[in-house]
């Protein structure tokens, strides 16, 4: 039987999608250091559930990698990127200063998004619950007038 379900958001949570691009393969040892940095601030986030992550899932598609983020809040994003004692800002430093003497072996990249309840759709279709936004704000069953994308934005 197939199983529907949406994602249940009841406050404004922050979608995060940050990632890298790799230019130049064979200068590995430009780009390798960027591709380390993001695992080690992802377990140092799990490990602190408290600093706002709520979910994250990594993406491969050629020569990018992208994670997408579920944050409590855009405060709390930008608290953790600023803050000396967390991994991301040495690894932004260092970035930087790798790419100030670099050849540009690799780019990186982010975007931040809002989402607000009402304004926000979403569907699960046979998909395990702790997927995308639903796995990081919780998910309820698509019920009768929410069938379509139109119905479950309110539309």
């Amino acid at each position: 039987m197939t199983q529907k379900h949406m994602a249940d958001v009841q406050a404004p949570v922050v979608a995060f999608l940050i990632g890298m691009r790799i230019h130049t393969l064979w200068r590995v040892w430009e780009w390798l250091p960027v591709a380390l940095a993001m695992p080690a601030m992802l377990r140092e986030l799990a490990q602190q559930p408290q600093l706002g992550l709520l979910g994250a899932r990594t993406y491969r598609s050629g020569r990018v990698v992208m994670v997408v983020q579920y944050w409590r809040s855009f405060d709390e994003l930008e608290r953790y990127a600023r803050a000396p004692e967390h991994a991301h800002l040495p690894a932004w430093r260092a970035f930087n200063a790798g790419a100030r003497r670099g050849s540009g072996a690799v780019g990186i990249f982010h975007e931040t998004y809002t989402v607000a309840p009402g304004q926000v759709e979403s569907v699960y279709v046979d998909m395990p619950s702790n997927f995308g936004l639903a796995g990081a704000v919780g998910s309820v069953p698509v019920g009768a007038g929410k069938h379509a994308a139109r119905e479950r934005l309110g539309r």
